[in-house]
């Protein structure tokens, strides 16, 4: 193959081949699979070699069926073994999973497979019958592929396709460029996208973090959200899946978290805000101490330095946890480790400077533009904010993604091309960066809330209130016309409050001491916040901005009340 070909081609699954060459009895992926008499742990488990092997059997099969390169294949599987093989058994042939989040409600993970022209479906036998009941969402789809007991409905057996062969599956020289899967946004702050990955970008997404987290050959990873899982493989990383329901991370055990730290050595683990704060709040509570652990990554929402600082009670001291920026779109492209924050960053954060999530990582470029809601159609420098405004966040880097599916509006709104002819995404997160560099995050551009007297923005008016000792988290809100918001903060307390009337004169005192909140005239109590399934940590102020204007008897625009 000459060097022209093999600069214009890649294929995301090899890198494990590359790793199944290079540690082939290394284990690539560690299962719970039951539990002894004892209460004790039983794992499954494969190697390198054999989750290199398996795939390409499960490969032949897959293609023998009909799968071919380019085939869209709803892939709705647990974290597990056939979770793997399929995945990287796809990217071998060149089709093109598609995953959506089973959290995000039936409906509505309903429209994204739709959205997707789905070709080809493998699921586990509840997917079968959840297709079987809203058949109208796959009517494209022409091979039906069941991972586990196959019923009454026809199709293949996953465990029946591994056709084995003597020779390693021959992957499709797939262009950087081609598709490799699309997976799909929560949907958090409006519809559900699908985001196009190409095999260039997950390569790029592989280098930069191997780099930037300076992953080392010997590393075990505990990836409690299943997507990161598959970054393990091509990392060389071990994963070892959680005793934990995946979508659920707010409810799971801390002890079955920790127990699979301990019986690994886990040196590296992903965990969201909120699985953050319930396994910290356990160690600490218990006086755990997990000296494996290398580095913890956090993201998936704004991370709060006091959850840090909990967690860090467990680790050793030159152990940080990174919470690295980014999106669906666009992961990660900028980081920043728990030293600077709870050094540096905490006490600014606290008087409302915004969280500060970093400087961009490798070769990440960020630029700040003026906030609007409209599209922009072409790139010019006066759309640049000025210095130490805040403005949206808009990044380039070939890891981020350059267009969504079959959703020429998406890209409209969300995608600028440069004087250069590349791609910018607006992340449609605001902020604003200081003299060192670093990008402090304000809040998502569309919960902004702009009064009469000027805007207000969500994380900065927010870390006022949550200096309350008694509040776990707030959340600002507008209610009225879009350009003539009242401001109000909705507080979720995180003890029982008995005097209300009390703690809300302590927090109207703590908002008029701050010109950022002084001019805030209502807050709400919410026993708790509506928040989102993948993380459990984003808050759906949409839904509390129609709560608020209940309470306060105020009419909601049409446009508002959608959501």
């Amino acid at each position: 193959m000459n060097d022209t070909l093999m600069s214009d081609t890649v294929n995301i699954s090899h890198w494990l081949k590359k790793n199944s060459l290079k540690h082939p009895y290394k284990r690539a992926v560690v299962y719970p699979s039951s539990r002894d008499s004892h209460g004790r742990v039983l794992y499954s488990q494969m190697t390198f070699a054999q989750l290199d092997t398996e795939s390409d059997y499960l490969a032949y099969g897959l293609r023998d069926v009909g799968i071919k390169r380019g085939t869209r294949t709803i892939l709705m599987v647990p974290p597990g073994m056939d979770f793997f093989c399929t995945t990287f058994a796809l990217f071998k042939i060149g089709a093109v999973p598609v995953v959506v989040d089973p959290g995000m409600g039936i409906m509505r993970m309903l429209s994204c497979f739709k959205q997707s022209s789905p070709e080809a479906f493998i699921g586990i036998p509840k997917a079968h019958i959840l297709r079987l009941i809203y058949p109208k969402y796959f009517q494209s789809v022409y091979t039906w592929i069941t991972a586990g007991r196959k019923w009454f409905w026809g199709g293949y057996s996953l465990n029946n396709l591994f056709k084995v062969e003597d020779k390693p599956f021959p992957a499709v020289a797939t262009l950087r460029d081609e598709i490799a899967a699309i997976l799909f946004t929560t949907g958090s702050t409006g519809p559900a996208k699908g985001v196009v990955y190409t095999h260039n970008n997950f390569d790029a997404q592989i280098r930069q973090i191997q780099s930037h987290f300076n992953i080392g050959e010997d590393e075990i990873d505990l990836p409690t959200f299943p997507l990161f899982a598959l970054f393990d493989p091509a990392l060389g990383m071990t994963a070892v899946i959680p005793d934990m329901d995946p979508t659920r991370p707010a409810r799971a055990n801390p002890e079955k978290i920790i127990e699979a730290i301990e019986d690994h050595g886990v040196t590296n683990m992903f965990a969201s805000p909120a699985l953050l704060n319930r396994v910290g709040k356990y160690g600490k509570e218990n006086e755990i101490v997990l000296p494996s652990l290398r580095r913890v990554v956090s993201a998936g929402a704004p991370v709060s330095p006091a959850n840090i600082e909990q967690f860090s009670s467990m680790l050793n001291p030159e152990t940080q946890i990174h919470t690295p920026y980014g999106a669906t779109e666009a992961v990660p492209v900028i980081s920043i480790g728990s030293h600077e924050i709870l050094k540096e960053t905490r006490k600014l954060s606290e008087q409302g400077f915004g969280i500060c999530v970093g400087r961009p990582i490798g070769d990440t470029q960020v630029r700040l533009i003026k906030i609007s809601d409209d599209h922009i159609g072409e790139w010019s420098e006066d759309l640049l904010v000025e210095e130490n405004d805040v403005g949206e966040i808009m990044v380039k880097a070939p890891l981020v993604t350059t267009r969504y599916f079959q959703n020429p509006r998406a890209d409209l709104f969300a995608k600028i091309t440069d004087e250069d002819g590349d791609v910018w995404h607006r992340m449609g997160d605001l902020g604003w960066r200081d003299g060192k560099g670093r990008i402090w995050f304000c809040g998502r551009k569309s919960h902004r809330v702009v009064t009469r007297n000027g805007t207000l923005f969500t994380i900065p008016c927010e870390s006022i209130f949550n200096n309350h000792k008694n509040v776990f988290r707030s959340a600002l809100v507008g209610i009225g016309p879009k350009d003539m918001q009242t401001p109000v903060i909705c507080i979720e307390p995180s003890v029982q409050i008995k005097d209300k009337e009390s703690f809300i004169e302590e927090l109207f005192e703590m908002a008029g001491s701050q010109p950022l909140t002084q001019d805030i005239e209502h807050i709400l109590i919410h026993k708790s916040f509506p928040v989102d399934i993948r993380h459990n940590s984003k808050i759906f102020r949409e839904k509390l901005a129609v709560w608020a204007a209940k309470k306060l008897g105020e009419e909601m625009p049409e446009e508002e009340r959608r959501h």
